[in-house]
């Protein structure tokens, strides 16, 4: 027998990365079985960030403001800046605590296999960012996928056009990987030794 409220929230958790129709099924009879409390909490938690996080003018991520704490941040070095994949990507890096200059976050990588451009990962606003001359070196921090290094790739060049400083993360991030699963040490160490 079917229950439109139980099938509803099960499609829905299914809608989250590495998600499974079992395991969303055990995510939602765990939440209405022992834990409606926390169910609730989520789903106010889901309906706040819902309405109240949107993009920063400046750098892209995620904000409750028109613009980041980062951004906003004075004592951070604005003639640098890390162009990161995405809001996860930054929180990573910003653990190591080894980086103290401004971002920008893409919110994706070109992937013309899955029909991803240019125009879908915000490269428009990237380029208006560094216009303001207040840019000296772009540090160019796309994880070492084959899409990442395609991303690297046609930012290097775009900022470069435009006389830019330009490095990459060194090599010491392994091939394949994604910043927010590497650990904090091997990124600390790409950080200081980019190029």
């Amino acid at each position: 027998m079917a229950e439109p409220s139980l099938d509803a929230l099960i499609d829905a958790l299914k809608r989250l990365p590495g998600v499974g129709v079992k395991s969303a099924q055990r995510m939602a009879f765990h939440l209405l079985q022992h834990d409606r409390e926390g169910a609730q909490r989520l789903a106010n938690s889901l309906k706040s960030a819902v309405d109240n996080i949107r993009h920063c003018e400046r750098c892209h991520t995620f904000t409750e403001g028109a613009v980041c704490s980062t951004c906003l941040d004075t004592s951070r070095d604005a003639r640098l800046l890390c162009v990161v994949e995405s809001p996860a990507d930054q929180a990573a890096l910003e653990r190591t605590g080894s980086y103290r200059g401004v971002y920008f976050v893409l919110m994706g990588r070109l992937s013309p296999l899955d029909g991803v451009g240019a125009k879908d990962i915000g490269l428009a606003q990237l380029l208006e960012r560094v216009a303001d001359g207040t840019v000296e070196e772009v540090i160019v921090a796309t994880n070492f996928t084959a899409e990442g290094e395609a991303t690297a790739h046609v930012i290097s060049e775009a900022m470069k056009a435009r006389g830019l400083r330009v490095t990459r993360l060194a090599r010491g991030v392994p091939i394949g990987s994604e910043l927010e699963y590497v650990d904090l040490g091997t990124i600390a160490h790409a950080l200081v030794d980019r190029r």
